[in-house]
């Protein structure tokens, strides 16, 4: 079971994709984390990689799908696995197709702007503990005051409505067109590539069901 899973920033995509792999006993792949690991491990990618980081450069696609290539082979891959901020444009979904690599499920987390800016600018946080809260779905006893300590409560920079929509604007111009790229994908009986929406509305648990349900269908 290989797996993609799209959706917009703040759409909830971190814990499903906790949940995915749990469920069906896979890891999650973050090219992030591959490159880190890469870069301390000295290997030739790595070197590569830090060569191109050092000079200030992006890493090109070709040296991430070199880094999937690899990692996909190693033992805990075997019944699958998550792709965790890949593939994220056109250019980078053709080279996985061009390289073989396989994909099964491209599952679309699908949650409203409006959703997404209220869900995220409502957040407030207690810096010293990392305790969260939210102004509409989980106030704290006090506006703006730690349960526990009666601390300030801060909104972080990233979630500032102004911020969080022009993430998702980024997020619409660069990477949705991946659904696009995969619901045609999935009507060519060759690739497999199976495409799933699902509503990301709703509890964590009822989000979770809906993609668990459509995983195993």
């Amino acid at each position: 079971m290989n797996i993609i899973l799209l959706g917009p920033p703040g759409a909830g995509k971190g814990t499903q994709a906790a949940h995915i792999c749990e469920k069906f006993n896979i890891p999650q792949i973050s090219t992030g984390d591959m490159l880190r690991a890469a870069v301390n491990a000295g290997s030739p990618i790595g070197l590569e990689a830090k060569k191109t980081i050092d000079a200030g450069n992006l890493v090109s696609d070709e040296l991430i799908i070199s880094l999937v290539k690899e990692r996909i082979h190693l033992p805990d891959c075997h019944n699958g696995y998550l792709l965790d901020g890949f593939p994220r444009t056109i250019n980078q979904a053709n080279a996985l197709k061009l390289e073989g690599i396989k994909i099964n499920y491209c599952v679309e987390v699908k949650v409203p702007d409006d959703d997404i800016v209220e869900r995220m600018s409502g957040r407030r946080v207690h810096l010293s503990s990392g305790r969260t809260y939210h102004i509409k779905f989980n106030p704290p006893q006090e506006p703006n005051k730690d349960d526990i300590t009666g601390g300030e409560l801060i909104q972080r920079v990233d979630d500032n409505e102004e911020i969080v929509r022009g993430r998702l604007k980024i997020y619409h111009k660069q990477t949705e067109p991946l659904v696009k790229y995969y619901r045609t994908d999935a009507d060519n009986p060759e690739t497999g590539t199976k495409f799933i929406a699902i509503n990301g509305v709703g509890t964590l648990e009822e989000v979770k069901d809906r993609i668990s349900t459509a995983l195993v269908s």
